[in-house]
């Protein structure tokens, strides 16, 4: 199996009522913005990177604040997801890829957890508690 590293960041507006969230094209389905981590980059590199090219918003990571990994038999790769908390630091909110990218929308807390079942404890459990884990990337060595 080919191992795949993809990153998510979760933003959420000032109050923490809403999650900015994109809906893609190739499943119509909405989630966090994100994708897979290409070579020669870290995964805080690829998060930004990532976010810029599917909301056109420039990001700051944080910690992690959810982990969660698949065996995606029908396409032979075993997927680990990590989410970053992240807050907008610049950019334009925009379709910048619309060949991937069909819609970008701040979405109420609550309903995120029934767009997003991936996360056991709901997106809505995640904003609210806070936590998160340090990520520190400690460069090429």
């Amino acid at each position: 199996m080919k191992k795949v590293n993809v990153v998510y960041s979760l933003i959420t507006n000032s109050t923490k009522t809403k999650i900015l969230m994109v809906k893609n094209k190739d499943n119509d389905q909405w989630s966090l913005p994100g994708g897979a981590v290409e070579g020669n980059e870290t995964l805080e590199m690829a998060a930004i990177r990532e976010a810029k090219e599917e909301t056109g918003l420039d990001i700051k990571v944080f910690g992690v604040v959810a982990v969660n990994e698949a065996m995606l038999e029908k396409h032979d790769e075993h997927v680990l997801f990590i989410t970053f908390r992240a807050e907008i630091t610049g950019g334009q909110q925009e379709i910048v890829r619309p060949d991937e990218i069909t819609d970008i929308q701040w979405i109420d807390v609550k309903e995120s957890d029934a767009l997003m079942p991936f996360y056991k404890e709901g997106l809505s459990e995640i904003v609210r508690r806070e936590a998160e884990i340090t990520y520190f990337d400690e460069g090429r060595v």
